[in-house]
């Protein structure tokens, strides 16, 4: 017998319950339990994993308990939430995903994963996968957009950054942590916005928008996936066979640990699905789920559960084997101690960290509009910084911070002070981020007066987004507007950057400042970051990867509608439109501009007429118009014209990035596998279907600026 089939052999019924059993052990705090007794437990082989323990030393003296003082020696899963960064912060992923820049969001995973592990951390509860379509849930910080195809190559990115995927060890690599993919899945649909909410999903939107990131995940290697909190159309995904043993399971062919989000499993009795632990954890387990993440649901309700034949002890065993083997992979066995003993990371180690944060962050700010006021003047000498974000050292970080320390993030004051060394900057808040006192907005005023630009910083704060920050009204909080209209009513240049998790409502913001900026939360290095962008040192290149509402009336709002047999049209009332805004978003998704300019032209594909098997090469020519040296991401639709089903009117296919020097002209080529043009049918098989279609190209889903060809796609 192999190791895991004699541990198997060995163990009690408790024993076994223990490995399926995930302990919080209260150094941060991610949900409404907290867990008491943990040494005494570990000793008596009740707990197979920890989560929220961070630190070599508290690590390995847990792990010590469960080597050397329990009965069979099982070391254990330590999980941490590393969602953008472990001890140095990166962006949030939303504005990380506006780079759209893959290695970039490998390299990010890859570091966070060195710091976590030399913390003693051997799994991530990341990378977060969710598809929304809906800022006021806040939750949308953590994902990457709207897009499904973005979110399949944030998935594969951040699985091989975790997981090591480049090392020959892989996750035995001392270095390497199992990433989780989560909230599996249809959890960014939550009615209205509102976090733990239930989605109402069709199976196609299922099948076309919510699943293909996991599906990415799974063949990426990702060693563990963790159901959402809520339902889909009733059924809680924390005991939905369908999705997690028939899809999962069998279809995607997903062979690792499904751990359960905090407490979810006693959930179920909240949901009205189980009426006793028992039922509760029968339920889970019967639908997959190996891993009861602070729920006590499977300690206290397995054993009765069994007694009563709701599940069978080779259901226990499956689950618990699944868990074993996670921890073989990891090497835990061999070495439990390897992650957390490789001492202090070096300086130069951390610098280049901090280093790699900042490129991250410069990459991730989105330059929304701009009437040619940036970059900033290095003549300049007086500068009013305003707003409340402006010296908001905690708020760069974000919402997902728990081993970072706000005491090492860089404000926006103090970049910009760094960038601009010659130049007096005045600064003052106005107002708080959420207050309602406006007694400061004065002092603002008056510094204002006598700046020649004022930069003036808006937005949330880090806890405004993430879990349980939801927001039925997405925009400025507090005296925040008041204070925009105020400094804008000066009638002096207006620089103004928004700090967020989310798109804002600011339409009126964007139509009076001469430049506006999403700078999100950029983590620890946000402030020099900015200042890069603004002084020109770095030549903006993010895109956004969600669409910006005007309202939040217009929520949801995507770029990847289908069709409507009437469509909008302002000369026609009987038409899809709104009577008191347009249909069209304050920004599309994939706005983003640039100090340079740049033109596209003469798009051509190597194939007129393509079967099923072929592949098409599709290329353009890109012209630096501007001044500066450059990079541009520039976007590759597809549209079905005729289908079976009414398809998108546009469906992202591929990115591409080009950098050019003033005045360069290149080449962009795309390879477009027409199996990519296949969807799921009217009976949801995937088919590939004759008729022509519609490439559109450009630098954004605005439909005014895509270039546009038609091909044919043949039978057979």
């Amino acid at each position: 017998m192999n190791r895991i089939d004699k541990l198997l052999a060995a163990m009690t019924l408790e024993e076994k319950i223990g490995q399926l059993n995930m302990i919080a052990a209260g150094y941060a705090i991610t949900g409404p339990v907290l867990a008491s007794g943990t040494e005494e437990d570990i000793r008596a082989g009740r707990i197979g994993s920890l989560l929220n323990l961070w630190g070599s030393a508290n690590v390995n003296a847990l792990q010590q308990i469960a080597v050397h003082n329990t009965r069979l020696g099982i070391p254990l899963l330590i999980g941490f939430d590393v969602v953008h960064g472990h001890k140095t912060i990166f962006p949030i992923p939303l504005a990380e995903a506006a780079s759209f820049d893959p290695l970039l969001w490998e390299q990010s995973a890859r570091e966070a994963a060195i710091e976590a592990t030399a913390d003693g951390v051997n799994l991530v509860f990341a990378p977060m996968l969710d598809i929304t379509r809906d800022p006021r849930w806040g939750r949308i910080a953590e994902g990457p957009g709207e897009d499904p195809w973005v979110g399949e190559q944030f998935a594969k990115a951040k699985v091989r950054g975790f997981q090591d995927a480049g090392s020959a060890q892989g996750l035995t690599d001392a270095r390497a942590v199992a990433a989780t993919a989560k909230h599996f899945c249809a959890y960014g649909a939550a009615l209205a916005g509102r976090d733990y909410a239930s989605a109402d999903v069709s199976d196609r939107q299922l099948l076309e928008i919510y699943l293909p990131p996991f599906a990415a995940a799974v063949t990426a290697g990702c060693a563990a996936i963790m159901p959402a909190f809520h339902d889909i159309d009733g059924v809680p995904m924390t005991a939905h066979v369908p999705l997690l043993q028939d899809w999962l399971r069998r279809k995607a062919g997903f062979e690792g640990v499904i751990i359960s989000d905090y407490n979810a499993i006693a959930e179920l009795l909240h949901h009205g699905i189980a009426a006793d632990l028992a039922e509760a954890a029968a339920s889970a387990l019967q639908a997959g789920v190996d891993i009861d993440m602070m729920g006590g649901a499977y300690s206290q309700g397995l054993p009765a559960a069994l007694a009563r034949g709701l599940v069978s002890i080779e259901a226990i065993d499956a689950a618990v084997r699944r868990v074993l083997s996670l921890k073989e992979r990891l090497g835990l066995f061999e070495d439990p101690f390897r992650r957390g003993s490789a001492g202090a990371p070096a300086c130069r180690a951390s610098m280049a960290r901090r280093e790699l944060a900042r490129e991250a962050g410069r990459r991730s700010i989105v330059l929304l509009t701009n009437d040619g006021t940036l970059p900033l003047s290095r003549n300049l000498r007086h500068i009013a910084l305003i707003g409340p974000l402006a010296d908001a050292r905690a708020e760069m970080l974000g919402p997902w911070a728990l081993a970072g320390n706000a005491a090492n993030a860089v404000t926006i004051q103090e970049g910009l002070a760094a960038a601009l060394p010659n130049a007096e900057i005045a600064f003052a808040p106005g107002v708080t981020i959420a207050g309602d006192d406006t007694s400061g907005v004065a002092a603002a005023l008056e510094i204002g007066r006598t700046a020649e630009i004022i930069i003036l910083c808006l937005g949330e704060a880090a806890a405004m987004s993430g879990e349980a920050a939801s927001r039925a009204n997405p925009g400025l909080p507090g005296a925040q507007h008041a204070l925009a209209n105020a400094i804008l009513g000066l009638g002096k240049p207006v620089v103004t950057l928004i700090s967020s998790g989310r798109p804002l409502m600011i339409s009126k913001i964007a139509a009076g400042t001469k430049a506006l900026l999403a700078t999100w939360f950029l983590g620890v290095e946000a402030g020099h970051a900015i200042a890069d962008v603004l002084t020109g040192k770095f030549n903006p290149a993010g895109k956004l990867p969600v669409t910006w509402p005007r309202e939040v009336g217009q929520v949801p709002i995507f770029y990847a509608e289908r069709p409507s047999g009437r469509p909008a049209n302002p000369d026609d009332p009987y038409t899809s439109k709104y009577l008191d805004m347009p249909v069209t978003p304050l920004f599309f998704f994939g706005h983003g501009l640039s100090y340079s300019r740049f033109s596209m032209s003469n798009l051509r594909a190597d194939k007129a007429e393509f079967r099923r098997a072929d592949e098409l090469i599709i290329e353009l020519d890109v012209l630096n118009e501007g001044p500066s040296a450059g990079e541009e991401t520039i976007f590759l639709f597809a549209r079905d014209l005729v289908a079976s089903v009414a398809r998108p009117l546009l469906e992202l296919k591929g990115t591409c990035k080009i950098a050019l020097a003033p005045r360069e002209s290149g080449t962009v080529h795309f390879r477009l596998a027409a199996e990519a043009l296949a969807f799921p049918g009217r009976d949801l098989a995937r088919v590939f279907e004759p008729g022509e279609f519609l490439l559109l190209v450009g630098p954004s889903a605005d439909p005014r600026g895509l270039l546009k060809l038609k091909v044919r796609a043949l039978p057979g």
